[in-house]
């Protein structure tokens, strides 16, 4: 088949990609490689008028005439490649917002690849109305509205979030669910919200190649690494305000007995050699399954704080304290766990064997790919 994959946020379009086409399938990944994580794509669209005076300019254009200029560019960008988006078997987009752009000028965007291709899928992956939404109603325990709740920010810092629950997006997931043959999730924190949504298809684990990630085996006899990589944009959606105050407790009660790194906003590339490096990674808090930073993390072995819930432990029917530990968004207990792995390194050893085992168990890109042609199929027979 030829398949066309539309976006990326963390890798999850290129482990696909890669196990799709050792099956044997056509692929072309198109983006603008997520920003400053710069992901690979086979075609790269340019995301313009970001920084500095060009990124005032447009906000002055927007203000005086309501013409976004940076989407409407972006849409330029992806039509200029117009001939070689059509006349494919499947089409997936990472959401239903793929361009990151302004809700009219998406539905334009994914209006077009439904006309000019057989079959449209989307992701429940990143946020979108049904997930915020959801979020909004409180139907989580907790979630990465938690911050705007709490007061921690103000609905202007949160608008990249709220602004999902907009008229304008409202109307652009209801134009696109008329369009697509299907919804698919990536992982629990998205399959929760989209539980009896109309072509809902069901949850697809995050695909990790696992054969290009190298296993690392912990060392215990080592002073450990803790590696904590912040996205800037995300700091509290993704709870890392809560993983700087367990580090600071950490540094007063064991003193000189771990070292630290502390990253902001790197590219992939560098990030990704940064956690090699270490033993123990806090990746998330504010969510319930983990996300694909957290899955390479232990496809290599590390120990992860991450997102690791009940609902999780019940979806793979893992123990409590195995596999991945729960980070909850209490810095205290956060720090209790980082002790108690700094007290007791066997631990990192047994934890670091239980990830990788699980990742090639749960999440190995081929099985997972596979699972990808299976359900295309079915949503396809569903239309």
């Amino acid at each position: 088949m030829k398949i066309l994959l539309v976006g990326e946020y963390s890798r999850l379009h290129n482990s696909l990609k890669e196990g799709l086409k050792d099956l044997g399938h056509d692929v072309i990944l198109v983006g603008d490689g997520d920003y400053f994580k710069n992901y690979p794509v086979d075609i790269k669209l340019i995301r313009r008028f970001q920084k500095g005076f060009l990124r005032r300019l447009k906000n002055l254009i927007f203000r005086l005439s309501g013409f976004d200029v940076s989407s409407w560019l972006m849409l330029r960008s992806a039509m200029h490649h117009k001939n070689a988006l059509q006349g494919y078997d499947i089409v997936q987009i990472i959401n239903e917002s793929p361009l990151g752009i302004g809700p009219k000028y998406e539905l334009r965007f994914v209006n077009w690849l439904a006309k000019h291709n057989d079959k449209l899928f989307v992701m429940a992956c990143g946020t979108d109305y049904i997930s915020v939404k959801f979020a909004m109603d409180k139907n989580f325990r907790y979630s990465i509205l938690e911050p705007f709740f709490q007061g921690k920010v103000s609905q202007k810092d949160y608008a990249p979030i709220l602004k999902y629950l907009s008229h304008e997006h409202l109307a652009l997931h209801k134009a696109v669910a008329q369009l697509c043959h299907g919804y698919i999730a990536s992982d629990l924190d998205y399959a929760l919200p989209y539980q009896g949504v109309e072509k809902y298809l069901g949850l697809i684990p995050n695909p990790i190649n696992v054969e290009r990630i190298k296993f690392i085996p912990q060392n215990e006899n080592k002073k450990p690494i803790i590696f904590h990589g912040v996205n800037t944009k995300n700091y509290f959606k993704k709870g890392s305000d809560y993983f700087d105050k367990a580090l600071e407790i950490v540094t007063k009660e064991r003193v000189n007995s771990c070292k630290i790194i502390r990253t902001q906003d790197l590219p992939y590339d560098e990030y990704m050699e940064k956690l090699t490096q270490s033993d123990i990674v806090l990746d998330q808090v504010l969510g319930y399954d983990q996300g694909y930073n957290a899955l390479e993390a232990m496809a290599q072995g590390k120990v992860l704080l991450t997102c690791a819930e009940k609902e999780w432990r019940k979806h793979y029917d893992i123990p409590e304290h195995c596999v991945a530990l729960n980070a909850l968004p209490d810095a205290q207990k956060i720090a209790s766990l980082i002790i108690e792995l700094i007290d007791h390194p066997a631990q990192r050893v047994v934890l670091g064997e239980q990830a990788r085992k699980f990742v090639e168990e749960h999440h190995d890109y081929k099985k997972i790919s596979q699972k990808y042609l299976d359900l295309w199929s079915k949503g396809s027979e569903t239309q």
